[in-house]
């Protein structure tokens, strides 16, 4: 059998509310797990599983990359509104942008990218396909 895709990927965080409603505010849906250990950040059929200080600085947690902190994360995420809408996205979650729109290739193909950190400084890029 071939391997069919990501299902989801995983980080040790930090600032547990601040990420929380930083990703709330990107739209993503927030579900707490492992009673407030583990959080899981859904969009379309996709996660990213933020583990809390309080699981990742467990000795005994080992399920993870050893040499993970936060802010280990660089994630890209497809875009498929306009330019203006990610925007006010990014100002509504008050995401400062780092660097864009660039022009970037990506998993699709070629397209246009702009970077923010979140509240752990994590990596987030935003690419939007080009439609031809």
């Amino acid at each position: 059998m071939p391997v069919a895709g990501f299902d989801h990927v995983a980080v040790p965080m930090e600032r547990v509310e601040e990420m929380l409603a930083f990703y709330r505010a990107l739209g993503f849906t927030i579900v707490e797990g492992a009673g407030g250990l583990v959080y899981a950040a859904h969009v379309g059929p996709h996660k990213i599983n933020f583990h809390a200080p309080a699981l990742w600085r467990q000795e005994a947690f080992t399920l993870r990359g050893p040499a993970a902190v936060p802010g280990c994360g660089d994630f890209c995420f497809a875009w498929e509104g306009t330019p203006d809408d990610l925007d006010s996205l990014l100002a509504g979650a008050s995401a400062r942008v780092i660097e864009g729109p660039v022009a970037r290739d990506g998993g699709r193909g070629r397209g246009t990218s702009t970077y923010v950190r979140d509240p752990d400084g994590n990596l987030l890029e935003f690419i939007i396909y080009d439609s031809s």
